[in-house]
């Protein structure tokens, strides 16, 4: 058995939702020493930051790192500026055109610090929990956005030019459904109930149940045939 000293390292992006939780569960199920990154961005709601914290002592990763980037100081999104959270839009409508919740060049943001930590541990893996199935549109959660930074990442660093860092972007949930993603979680005994997922919860962390990322959690969840174990300010499982 390996030690943890023995283990390839990983940066893992941890926002404390669902997506993100099962990407660390992943990392740590293949055997990585995973390094959590969490962003306080200026998103509404402290609660994400509180869930990340919770989830990496849970998973005994082997630092946490809290970053502070305002991007208030551009806003541009309903997480960060003062515009509303859309609520009980239609499954085509999400589809339909990239919403106002989506943060400008946020994962390209968050991917670059996650990048200048791995150069700096010396490892060679980043886990990001992007999805492009069942997700509300990001420009910045396809294919071939994550490959273009990949071979970016290859020409960005002193590690990678001297030829001592090949960056591998692992995305594990990128073409599965919001469904498959929660039946992946319960197969490695995610605790669902410990994330926080939703754009517009309550201080205490109580999710809305109607924007789009709760909307599709629960349709997740519904078609998994099991109960979401979140907080809602109302009864809308189903």
């Amino acid at each position: 058995m390996s030690t943890e000293s023995s283990k390839r390292k990983a940066v893992v992006l941890l926002s404390g939702g669902l997506d993100s939780t099962t990407t660390l569960a992943i990392a740590k199920s293949e055997g990585y020493e995973a390094f959590a990154l969490t962003f306080r961005y200026g998103q509404r709601h402290e609660v994400e930051i509180d869930a990340a914290r919770r989830i990496a002592a849970l998973y005994g990763v082997a630092q946490h790192v809290v970053a502070e980037i305002d991007l208030r100081a551009f806003g541009g999104s309903a997480l960060t500026d003062d515009i509303e959270v859309p609520k009980n839009r239609e499954l085509d409508e999400m589809a339909d055109g990239i919403p106002v919740t989506y943060v400008p060049a946020r994962n390209t943001i968050f991917l670059s610090f996650a990048l200048a930590w791995a150069e700096v541990l010396s490892a060679c893996d980043i886990f990001i929990g992007v999805n492009a199935l069942d997700y509300s549109g990001y420009p910045d959660c396809r294919p071939e956005y994550i490959e273009a930074f990949q071979r970016m990442a290859d020409l960005a660093t002193k590690a990678g030019v001297e030829g001592r860092q090949k960056l591998n972007i692992h995305t594990p949930l990128i073409n599965l459904t919001k469904a498959q993603i929660v039946q992946k979680g319960i197969e490695l005994g995610v605790d669902y109930s410990q994330t926080v997922t939703c754009y517009d919860p309550t201080d205490e962390g109580a999710a809305c149940g109607e924007c789009d990322a709760c909307l599709l959690r629960l349709k997740g969840f519904a078609e998994n045939n099991i109960s979401d174990p979140a907080k809602y300010q109302t009864a809308l499982q189903k």
